[in-house]
């Protein structure tokens, strides 16, 4: 499964225009950041490409949300470079291999002479039922 970096921009849920039937649940308000960010200078958002990670809930469009601070990545998903590609998997630090959940899908094995470097952990998934418009012209995807 290949990422795609996207610029992490901050959002808020909030209520506007006309008054809403959930008016009275206004003061609950809800921080997306705060939510979905435990270490926010550390964090980025990416953009999941394919299929093999679909054991893990990961599906083709789907955003990550990947915390660098975390430092524990065995057994983790974690977006990685390898032989400078952008890729989600599951790392396994004892057999230093990269492990899809779809069965479908062969383990990477990482060589010595490998490029290979793991970016973050992924610490959230975000299911896009729908394409968004701005991150296909952000990212500049059909």
């Amino acid at each position: 499964m290949r990422v795609y970096p996207i610029i992490p921009v901050p959002a808020q849920a909030g209520i506007s225009g006309f008054e809403s039937p959930a008016e009275e649940y206004r003061q609950l308000g809800l921080d997306l950041d705060e939510l979905l960010v435990l270490h926010p200078s550390s964090t980025f958002i990416a953009m999941a490409q394919g299929d093999s990670m679909q054991g893990e809930g990961i599906f083709d469009g789907d955003l990550l949300i990947v915390d660098r601070y975390i430092k524990e990545a065995d057994k983790k998903v974690v977006v990685a470079q390898l032989n400078n590609e952008f890729v989600c998997k599951i790392f396994d630090k004892d057999r230093k291999m990269l492990l899809s959940s779809n069965e479908q899908y062969q383990a990477v094995a990482i060589h010595d002479y490998d490029d290979f470097r793991i970016e973050g952990v992924v610490i959230r998934s975000i299911r896009m039922h729908f394409k968004s418009p701005l991150l296909s012209k952000r990212l500049c995807m059909p």
